[in-house]
Order: C-alpha cells, then sequence, then structure tokens
C-alpha cells in the first residue's frame, strides 16, 4: 500500500477517499526512509499533502513531490562530482555534475505533522497480562578461517580495483556483481567462484572451493552449536538463509546439521504458499529440530511458535523482511522466551551491510514510538543505500 504504482495502494487510496474514516493497521510503519511514507500518506491524507504543496505535475506524476518531501522531512545527500574539461583551447574549464542519493532517516517535523497526530503506538507487550514472553536479539561476529579470510582479501582486492575504474568512468555496471559476489562467497566458499563482467563477458576474478563437503566453515560450526545447544534445551531452531537459488547453502545445511545428529527440514519455494503452515506442522509432528528456509517465505502470514529460537545466517536488504521474519515466533500463544540471533563474518562486507540494515531498522523503530535498545543496534552508524554504502567503503580502502 506504500508503493507508487502497486494497485492494492491504489484502491486503498480510492475506498479511502470514500470512506468518513480510515483505520490502517500495520506492524511495519516504515523502512528507514521517509519517502516510505509518502504514498501512503498522500493516499490518506492528500488534502494535508496537497496544503503542503506535495501534489502531481502536469503530466500527474507524484515522484517530484515525493522528491520534495524526502528533502524537506528525509535525508538527501547531494553528490557533487567536479572533473577537468580538456574540450577548451584556450583554457582549463572545469564539469561540474550533481546527483542526489536518499539515506535513512525521518526528521522531528515530518513525525510531529503526519505521524503523531494521527498514530497510535500500541504494542501487545503494552496490554499486560504478560501476553508476550521476554525477547531477545544478539549478533555474533564470526572470525573466518586462514584461508579463507586469505583468499577474501585478495577477491575482495580484485574486484574493489575493477570497480574502483569502473567508478571513476562513471560506470556502475559492476556494482551490483561485486558487491553481491562479496557479500554472498563467505558463506559460499564451498564451491569455486567465478566472477565475469555482465557485459564483456571478461573474467574478473576466480576462486578454487575452499571448504570441501565435510568441511565445516566458522559459520557452519557456530550455527551448528547453537542448534545443539537449543535441542539440549528442548527448543527448536529456525535458519534463514537467502542464498537458496544459484548460490544454493540450504542443502549443504541440511547435511551439516544432520551429521550432527540433528533433524533437518528444508521449506523451499516449490511448497504453494497455501500450504506451508500445514507443511511445516508436519515436520514437527515428525520431531524435525531444525527448519531451514529463507526469510522471504515465512515474512507474512505464519506464526511458527514451535521454533523459539531463530538464527540469521544472512539478512538480506529488505528491512520489512528483517523485520518481519525476525518476529515469527514471537506471537500471542508462545510461552518460550524467544531469542534471535545474527551471524556475520568479521571484516567482510557482510558487517557494513548489517551495520546499514541497523541504521534502517533504528530509523524504523524510532518513527515507530521504540528505541532499539538490542541486537543489530549494536552495529547501529549512519549509513547511505546498501549498495552506495558498500560501494563507497570499498573504493575507499
Amino acid at each position: 500500500y506504500k508503493n507508487a504504482g502497486t494497485a492494492q495502494g491504489q484502491a486503498m487510496g480510492v475506498l479511502a477517499a470514500k470512506a468518513r474514516k480510515t483505520l490502517l493497521l500495520t506492524g511495519t510503519l516504515m523502512g528507514g526512509y521517509a519517502d516510505d511514507l509518502f504514498y501512503l500518506l498522500f493516499r490518506i491524507l492528500s488534502r494535508r499533502m496537497i496544503e503542503d504543496g506535495y501534489r502531481p505535475n502536469e503530466r500527474g506524476s507524484l515522484a517530484p513531490a515525493a522528491m520534495a518531501f524526502m528533502r524537506e522531512h528525509g535525508v538527501l545527500k547531494d553528490i557533487y562530482t567536479e572533473k577537468d574539461s580538456r574540450s577548451h583551447k584556450t583554457a582549463r574549464g572545469k564539469a561540474v555534475s550533481v546527483r542526489s542519493v536518499k539515506a535513512p532517516g525521518f526528521g522531528p517535523k515530518g513525525i510531529l505533522r503526519y505521524v503523531l497526530p494521527f498514530t497510535v503506538f500500541l504494542k501487545l507487550k503494552d496490554i499486560g497480562g504478560n501476553v508476550l514472553p521476554p525477547y531477545d536479539e544478539e549478533f555474533v561476529e564470526v572470525d573466518m578461517a586462514d584461508e579463507q579470510a586469505a583468499a577474501y582479501a585478495r577477491l575482495a582486492a580484485t574486484l574493489t580495483a575493477e570497480l574502483r575504474q569502473a567508478l571513476a568512468r562513471r560506470d556502475t555496471t559492476l556494482l551490483g556483481v561485486v558487491l553481491n559476489v562479496l557479500l554472498a562467497w563467505p558463506d559460499c566458499c564451498f564451491r569455486a567462484e567465478t566472477v565475469k563482467h555482465p557485459r564483456s563477458k571478461a573474467l574478473l576474478a576466480f576462486v578454487p572451493t575452499i571448504f570441501p563437503d565435510g568441511e565445516l566453515m566458522p559459520k557452519e560450526r557456530k550455527l551448528l552449536e547453537l542448534c545443539r545447544e537449543e535441542k539440549a534445551k528442548g527448543r527448536r531452531v529456525l535458519a534463514y538463509s537467502v542464498y537458496t537459488g544459484t548460490r544454493d547453502t540450504t542443502s549443504r545445511l541440511k547435511a551439516i546439521l544432520e551429521q550432527g545428529g540433528l533433524k533437518v527440514a528444508v521449506l523451499r519455494a516449490s511448497v504453494d504458499t497455501a500450504r506451508r503452515e500445514d507443511w511445516i506442522l508436519d515436520q514437527v509432528d515428525k520431531g524435525v529440530d531444525v527448519l531451514i528456509t529463507n526469510p522471504e517465505l515465512v515474512k507474512t502470514g505464519l506464526d511458527l511458535l514451535d521454533f523459539p529460537t531463530i538464527c540469521f545466517m544472512q539478512t538480506g536488504w529488505n528491512v520489512y523482511t528483517l523485520q518481519q521474519a525476525a518476529r515469527r515466533s514471537w506471537r500471542i500463544g508462545q510461552k518460550q522466551a524467544v531469542r534471535v540471533v545474527f551471524l556475520g563474518y568479521a571484516k567482510t562486507s557482510q558487517i557494513a551491510c548489517l551495520e546499514l540494515m541497523a541504521k534502517k531498522i533504528a530509523v524504523a523503530q524510532s518513527t515507530s514510538g521504540d528505541v532499539p535498545e538490542s541486537g543489530l543496534d549494536s552495529l547501529n552508524q549512519d549509513g547511505d543505500s546498501v549498495e552506495m554504502a558498500l560501494a563507497r567503503q570499498l573504493v575507499a580502502c
């Protein structure tokens, strides 16, 4: 409903315009950026938004208004690039270009104007009566093995040099490729990694297999220890991995945990959405100790009360997905304390990614009346968009 062009959002706006009063319910008000709220506010507070100057342009587009809203109430960074121009014959000139990028943040003026007068922040824990058990998040930084760390350093140096050269030419083609590889490789070095240029197909880097079958990576060892520890307490574990496609890690994780004496099930996208809850309950009836899945598959609509411990092997980029997936077992009816663990490899791009996610979550929660105190908030620092923050860190090295 918050996005610009969704049919659901537009339909909701039409209904809200016809109704005398509208009640909106959400557990994820925003994802960290001010413009997360723009279209939602325009659809339900149209008169106020138009009074404040946010209106469609001559072509009916709201994009300029959304940018103006972001500039006034959010955080925008104007990046100026200056370079010498050799096109002048008698004097040296300088060409200056500017572009704007958004960063996490929502100002107090926007909160006072558009959020607080129309919002009630009510959480189950505020109702009383111990409706929900304790909830705890923790971040665990995992050191890589020596060979793994050395190979990562070589890979990062090679790809960073290529990325730096490309960005100097204002070519962002390599941006996504480099960042995805550097984020994924530490968790996927049980397979050889070949990196090619997306356009020319030229070979940029190659890293052979570091951990063959049967040899545990440090993060896998940490997961195994966690699952054994929780099983001894009579608690099941829900393990999240975002690499379930080309770089599938779930099959390897399943084999490792089963060799460690645990009963494991993997929920894949092939299980129809309508059947997933029944499928999970069947696995619980069969005595499963660990459920492995992509957080996208269970982020909404499922109450996983049988898995009071949740472990993120990776988080991905989406704040909404992360927040919803982390709360899957912290629901009405849960009797056990809920424990959520985030794992990240030290001195890798994974930490920078988690830092930015922490920043966005802090903004989202503070806008919702919360001040985060644990979990990824221990990494909370100022940041840009995920790709640009990671790219800036890489090229600055």
